[in-house]
């Protein structure tokens, strides 16, 4: 398995840091995300929390993404630029969910989805022609649908409150990974223009419909 340096050394953060979360309840609840202690001034669980996981097959599934999309972000942007997106996006995605849920002190989220939500729609903006195939469908799928079609399922998502998952920083994430992708690739409007417009649709209704979305 051929792996950039860089995308090794994140997942082994990964590994190392949710790991010592999953036998140490302590360190868990130190560095999850969790708005109260973030609007008190525990900044650190901005980042800290994006290398936390809640089991091993959380674990795993961020990882797997991240391999398999960090290459075509790598290869059109470099690793510094990457790096910014990776970290970019964690970021993003954190502070988005921390404005949506700023009324619920006890809201909590772990996971680097927001991360590697942002790097998918980075890699996709490079590479509009991108394919993925899943499991259980036998055809390859256009990857801008299935980001289009997940975006908008983390916004009603989000707003139904479905399952114990993050989707407003899954939202978040991928506003961030859009954004940089074209700070950093601005010819990206250009050459990919009919990409930039369909991956805008699912940012621009959840900015649009914000206000009915927070009314639970």
């Amino acid at each position: 398995m051929d792996i950039n340096p860089a995308v090794l050394l994140i997942i082994l953060a990964n590994v190392a840091v949710s790991f010592k979360g999953f036998k140490d309840r302590g360190f868990f609840e130190q560095y999850k995300f969790q708005v109260g202690p973030i609007v008190k001034g525990e900044k650190i669980r901005l980042l800290a929390s994006g290398f936390l996981h809640v089991d091993q097959s959380h674990l795993f599934f961020n990882m797997l993404t991240l391999y398999f999309f960090a290459d075509p972000v790598i290869n059109g942007l470099g690793i510094p630029k990457f790096l910014a997106v990776y970290f970019g996006s964690l970021l993003a995605g954190n502070l988005f969910a921390l404005s949506f849920h700023k009324k619920e002190p006890y809201y909590s989220a772990v996971g680097a989805s927001g991360a590697v939500m942002g790097v998918l729609y980075a890699a996709i903006m490079l590479n509009p022609g991108m394919n993925l195939y899943m499991f259980f469908i036998p055809i390859p799928i256009p990857a801008y649908i299935f980001a289009v079609g997940y975006l908008l399922y983390s916004i009603f998502g989000m707003k139904k409150q479905w399952g114990n998952i993050g989707h407003s920083a899954h939202i978040g994430g991928a506003i961030g990974g859009y954004i940089l992708s074209i700070v950093f690739y601005p010819s990206i409007l250009v050459n990919n223009k009919l990409i930039v417009i369909l991956l805008a649709i699912p940012i621009v209704l959840m900015f649009i419909f914000k206000d009915k979305l927070e009314n639970n």
